[in-house]
């Protein structure tokens, strides 16, 4: 239990001082907006506009901001919580003497059960909000996708790069965020089949892919680099079966979606993205339904989805970062996303 608290807490001061040291710039950015007000007339458009470039850059970080926050009181509640239960067990301790031990080591499970179950639903819950989008990088493909996992051990920040939609089977390897942002250093590994379409998933250390004309998926086991498992998804479409199908699935007429995977497979949240429907407005698409499996339940809402680069071939939401990752002609971009969590008082 000492250790889940452990890593929860340095997983949101970490997160903390990120978000303070993107305060720390901002404020930087406020003295510069001073220093250019009292500058000479002939430099103050140039560095006006800079300035302005790299505000547009750190706006998207404030709803992480709030979110950080939110997370913080969360973890001093959770501290709070293990201090209190500790003082009774040894208080529970002295009257009871040894002989109820495993009383208590059970209710000591059962709270670090229930801590992870509150931890699990900070990276699920109702969509909300969608951020602007962050350009992490451009390529030249107009079709791809890129991920990292969401199981991946503590220090795996491995970044995963597909280029193309069909008849490919070369998947690269970055070490980090920074070496997939910043350099050309990767490794590439070789599938035993080419892959279709841009809903390939990085799942525990292996891909799932859809295999070039077929409607066969296959788990391959990027360590080992051994197929696992193969499965045949009868009625699915492929090679362009469908109409403005650039993936393996049928978009369900001109509307792409975005399929959010939960832990465990417990629920896939459908997000739907009408980049071509009459929801379509000026200022960006939206998010406009919502549906889940497990209950075969649905709602409508209006979210803000800004679709900075016109084309997307891939979206997907990572619950370990809670963020969206989006292919979209032939840029790398990041939405942050705002859930909303719902968390009964018998679950805690």
């Amino acid at each position: 239990m000492s250790q889940s608290i452990e890593v929860l807490d340095r997983r949101t001061q970490r997160d903390l001082q990120y978000v303070e040291k993107m305060e720390n710039q901002m404020k930087g950015l406020e003295f510069k907006f001073k220093q250019v007000e009292e500058s000479h007339k002939q430099h103050l458009a140039r560095q006006f506009k800079a300035i302005a470039a790299k505000m547009d850059e750190l706006r998207p970080l404030i709803p992480v901001l709030e979110e950080y926050k939110a997370d913080a009181k969360l973890v001093l509640q959770f501290k709070e919580e293990v201090q209190n239960l500790t003082s009774m067990l040894n208080e529970l301790q002295e009257e009871i003497g040894v002989y109820d031990y495993d009383e208590l080591q059970n209710r000591v499970s059962n709270l670090e059960e229930r801590l992870r179950a509150c931890m699990q639903k900070l990276t699920c819950g109702k969509l909300t909000g969608i951020s602007d989008p962050v350009t992490v990088k451009t390529s030249r493909s107009r079709f791809g996708s890129w991920m990292t996992d969401p199981l991946a051990p503590e220090g795996d920040n491995r970044v995963w790069y597909i280029d193309g939609y069909h008849n490919n089977r070369f998947v690269r390897e970055y070490k980090s965020m920074v070496d997939f942002m910043n350099t050309d250093n990767f490794t590439s590994h070789c599938l035993r089949h080419s892959w279709s379409g841009t809903d390939q998933v990085v799942y525990n250390g292996s891909i799932y892919f859809n295999k070039f004309q077929s409607h066969i998926n296959i788990r391959f086991d990027l360590k080992t680099e051994l197929i696992l498992k193969t499965r045949s998804l009868d009625y699915t479409g492929y090679n362009n079966m469908y109409h403005d199908a650039t993936q393996h699935r049928s978009h369900g007429g001109r509307e792409r979606a975005l399929g959010r995977l939960c832990h465990k497979l417990e629920w896939l949240h459908h997000l739907w993205d009408p980049l071509t429907s009459p929801t379509a407005t000026a200022g960006g698409t939206k998010v406009h339904y919502t549906y889940q499996t497990n209950a075969s339940t649905y709602e409508y809402f209006d979210i803000l989805f800004q679709n900075k680069y016109s084309h997307i071939s891939m979206l997907d939401y990572n619950p370990k970062d809670r963020v969206l990752y989006s292919w979209t002609n032939g840029h790398q971009t990041l939405y942050n996303v705002t859930l909303f969590h719902v968390i009964r008082s018998d679950e805690l």
